[in-house]
């Protein structure tokens, strides 16, 4: 049997906004196993990036509970719950969040200083030439392309070798071949460390490649077939 990895039981959340409460996620219930692929899919606004927080502890639930390798997200304070990031996860933004003032080497070798490995740019090195930039490793954000910045981030995410790897829409700023690449790449570290992947996307061909796809929609969960899945 399966081990699970992610268990949310009748998690929800509900955040301050500038018109008083809102609650965005409702009593998700949601087991994610041992090295399967899920992708989450549903419509702008249903919670699929929010869903994904949760798991992350990015955002802590307001009800119900979320654990992430048997431990209890809902009860660890922010500094606990950054080093479990760091030590389990790996995650995977939209928007890069690459840090400006460092290389492509820093930036992927700075989290694996502040964990203590004191191989930490060996590894980075191995881990930029794994995505093809090991020619960029000195060059800034700023000099390198969307698709390339995208492929620090994964580098980033995948060296501290996460159980668990979360993807906020990875292809989403990216034009077709680029974002074509960064998929083949995600899958590829998945196989390679053999990670747990969640990912959000609204793109149909990526949810396709998934074990199994989740849509969300107004904050709820409908689990659905594959072919039915993606918008």
């Amino acid at each position: 049997m399966a081990t699970s990895v992610l268990e949310l039981q009748n998690a929800a959340l509900s955040l301050e906004g500038n018109a008083g409460r809102v609650n965005i996620l409702h009593d998700v219930s949601l087991s994610v196993v041992q090295g399967e692929t899920l992708g989450l899919v549903g419509p702008s606004g249903s919670g699929k990036s929010s869903l994904l927080m949760l798991m992350g502890g990015l955002e802590q639930a307001t009800g119900g509970s979320v654990i992430a390798l048997g431990k209890d997200l809902t009860g660890m304070d922010e500094d606990t719950l950054a080093r479990f990031r760091r030590d389990s996860m790996g995650v995977v933004f939209q928007n890069f969040h690459l840090i400006p003032t460092m290389t492509a080497l820093e930036n992927v070798a700075t989290p694996l200083e502040l964990a203590g490995h004191s191989d930490a740019f060996v590894r980075a090195e191995a881990e930029l030439e794994a995505v093809g930039l090991s020619h960029r490793r000195d060059h800034y954000p700023a000099q390198l392309s969307g698709g390339e910045q995208q492929r620090v981030a994964l580098a980033r995410a995948s060296a501290p070798r996460p159980q668990i790897l979360l993807a906020d829409e990875p292809t989403g700023n990216l034009d077709e071949t680029n974002g074509a690449a960064i998929v083949d790449l995600l899958f590829g570290l998945r196989d390679k460390h053999g990670a747990t992947l969640v990912l959000v996307t609204h793109s149909h061909t990526l949810a396709e490649r998934c074990d199994r796809v989740v849509r969300l929609r107004d904050g709820r969960v409908e689990e659905k077939a594959k072919q039915e899945a993606a918008e």
